[in-house]
């Protein structure tokens, strides 16, 4: 080492002595970088966006992580799963990525889960299919929302008990995943309440016109309409079916919905009456929740949504798991996630070791007219809230 090195380098490490603990400590460390998988792009480019503030607020908010200020990077999913996967698995290799979260499309969030645990990393998504907790489960992948089986148990089951004379029920489909699951818990729900399923029409994802489904409906006599269509699918529907003036010759039911912003697209004269499952609804008083409402105006003058309280709590999760940890290593993390209890924007909420599963409340929600609104975003009032997840013999998770 010459001189001039050797002053450079004394000089350089002089000056880092001198620097006050912590400061050294952000100074030296490496920031810890979430991975967020959102749907920037494509038909679900306004869930991503929604998505993409909840992450961003997480982070932001967050403050010093393992002695640094955390990272984030955005990963467009593009809603293509193919794609997804390659850009995963260039983040692995690039980046040492190891911190996942968010995927709007159960497809996504199944082949990035996979590629996620053959590389050690952690990764937690809000997507519906059962299957991310039950068939296809791994060590990797946890999931915040609902599955299914719950959605149908706290709207079906608390709809029917306030209601016993509707024993006649009629349910329109998507013939997909999602949907068939969605199906097979409200027949076996059925069965067990004595409703009679009096018919169903299946769908596709593309379906665009409902007439002949509603007619079906409608000519079955029903005291209860079922749509298990998300997204698109079910505003569709139901604008159709409040076109056929079927809103007062039945009780309407959308077992599943995306929450407000979907709300705010169809409107209080739409939904005045319709009963609405949801996995978040702003109004819900619980501390985290209220605190996330606080900062959701502050930062982008709008109240939370479901993809947005969805991600903000995924984010944090994960971060606070890594605090726990002391360690960004996935084994590490997934350990600390295992089992953990905190407070979340649905109240107490706990990640189940066994498979990865969030134990949270669902609503059933009903629709207000405007007269009864106390704000543009005050769409809907809480008629029931609880959890129900298969428990024993029913959890079909093998953990690989």
């Amino acid at each position: 080492m010459n001189r001039r090195t050797f002053l450079k380098t004394g000089l350089a490490a002089t000056s880092l002595m001198m620097t006050p603990p912590l400061l050294r400590r952000s100074l030296a460390a490496d920031p810890v970088t979430f991975y967020g998988l959102k749907s920037m792009s494509g038909a679900y480019a306004s869930y991503g966006e929604f998505a993409e503030k909840g992450s961003k607020l997480a982070v932001d908010d967050y403050g010093p992580l393992l002695g640094a200020t955390p990272r984030y990077v955005t990963i467009d999913t593009e809603g293509n799963p193919g794609r997804t996967v390659r850009k995963v698995q260039e983040a692995v290799q690039q980046q040492n990525a190891r911190l996942f979260g968010g995927c709007t499309l159960s497809s996504t969030a199944l082949a990035v889960g996979k590629e996620i645990n053959k590389a050690g990393g952690v990764f937690m998504t809000p997507a519906g299919a059962d299957e991310i907790t039950a068939s296809e489960c791994n060590k990797a992948t946890f999931r915040w929302t609902v599955p299914t089986y719950g959605a149908v148990q706290q709207t079906v089951r608390p709809l029917f008990e306030s209601n016993p004379k509707a024993k006649r029920w009629y349910s329109i489909t998507p013939q997909y995943v999602f949907g068939e699951a969605l199906l097979t818990a409200a027949e076996n729900l059925f069965a067990e309440l004595g409703i009679e399923h009096v018919g169903n029409s299946y769908h596709s994802t593309q379906e665009q016109e409902y007439s002949g489904y509603l007619t079906n409906a409608a000519a079955a006599n029903p005291d209860v309409l079922l749509i298990l269509g998300f997204g698109g699918n079910g505003a569709s529907c139901l604008r159709q079916a409040a076109n056929f003036g079927m809103k007062s010759k039945m009780t309407i039911l959308l077992a599943w919905t995306q929450g407000l912003d979907w709300f705010q697209s169809l409107g209080p004269d739409l939904l005045e009456g319709v009963y609405l499952g949801a996995q978040y609804w702003h109004q819900v008083d619980a501390p985290v929740n209220n605190a996330l409402v606080k900062r959701t105006r502050e930062v982008y003058g709008i109240n939370p949504n479901y993809p947005l309280a969805g991600d903000y709590i995924i984010t944090k999760i994960i971060f606070d798991a890594v605090a726990k940890a002391g360690t960004t290593d996935g084994a590490a993390v997934i350990k600390a996630m295992e089992g953990m209890r905190y407070d979340g924007p649905t109240g107490p909420e706990m990640i189940r070791a066994q498979d990865h599963q969030v134990i949270k409340d669902y609503y059933l929600l009903r629709g207000k007219g405007k007269a009864a609104m106390n704000d543009r975003d005050d769409l809907a009032t809480v008629v029931s809230s609880g959890k129900s997840f298969p428990e024993g013999d029913q959890i079909l998770c093998r953990m690989r």
